[in-house]
């Protein structure tokens, strides 16, 4: 979204050419200069960041019937095996597989994916 913009701001412009820094130290030179900073783009101090923004709310887990993918779920990040079995047990798309089938073992692995051992 950023390149899309047709005015980049200035503060966003600065903190990039921080980051690109350690990567291609000459061209961020550059580009610090250009952009009328003073002094050298490795002594200023680094940007800050948000820890909050780093933590995911929600992961994608894979579910397997037997070892098999048959889909992928959206679950919250913090779910725990039961949570994860009753929200993959909902999804159409694993019912269909397990319809009519006995659940003999569910190994779930939180954050991951879930597997149902059915015979």
């Amino acid at each position: 979204e950023f390149t899309k913009l047709d005015v980049r701001p200035r503060a966003a412009m600065l903190q990039y050419v921080q980051c690109l820094a350690p990567f291609a130290p000459h061209i961020a030179e550059e580009l610090w200069q250009i952009l009328g900073e003073t002094g050298s783009v490795h002594t200023s101090a680094f940007p800050d960041f948000d820890q909050s923004k780093l933590v995911l709310s929600e992961v994608e887990i894979v579910v397997q019937v037997s070892s098999k993918i048959r889909g992928k779920l959206v679950v919250p990040a913090d779910a725990d095996s039961a949570v994860m079995e009753s929200m993959a047990k909902a999804d159409s798309a694993v019912q269909k597989h397990l319809e009519g089938k006995q659940i003999v073992k569910v190994i779930a692995v939180p954050g991951k994916l879930i597997n149902f051992i059915v015979k």
